[in-house]
């Protein structure tokens, strides 16, 4: 079982910086690839960013490539989604996911979740 808590949302304006953290438990963490997914309202949750557990393998969504970076310490249990060159269409619910074995772009996929932060970039 992994317990997943994401922290570091909020309200920015077009153009900054955010970095969302997602806390793990278990002593299994660099098993797990990892990844961030995000919500819109009226939306459905779409595929942001994953990694795998040892950090080598990298992929991105389109829309956020160039802006965002995924990275993870093993040492510490945690994910981090660094949020660059913000945007109004950034916002939305910042969930993070783990599974064992690779990362997959699809939602259903995914085997355990956070509760989600909320982002919210203003023009």
């Amino acid at each position: 079982q992994v317990q997943l808590v994401e922290s570091g949302g909020g309200l920015v304006q077009a153009g900054d910086s955010l970095r969302l953290s997602c806390a793990a438990s278990g002593r299994t963490f660099r098993s797990y690839a990892m990844s961030w997914f995000r919500q819109a309202p009226g939306k459905e949750r779409e595929f942001v960013a994953g990694i795998s557990g040892s950090g080598a393998g990298i992929n991105y969504a389109h829309s956020v490539k160039g802006r965002f970076t995924i990275s993870r310490d093993n040492n510490k249990n945690t994910v981090y989604l660094q949020m660059n060159s913000l945007k109004p269409e950034d916002t939305a619910v910042y969930y993070c996911a783990a599974r064992l074995a690779v990362v997959l772009t699809d939602t259903h996929r995914w085997d355990y979740w956070g509760q989600g932060t909320q982002v919210t970039v203003s023009s």
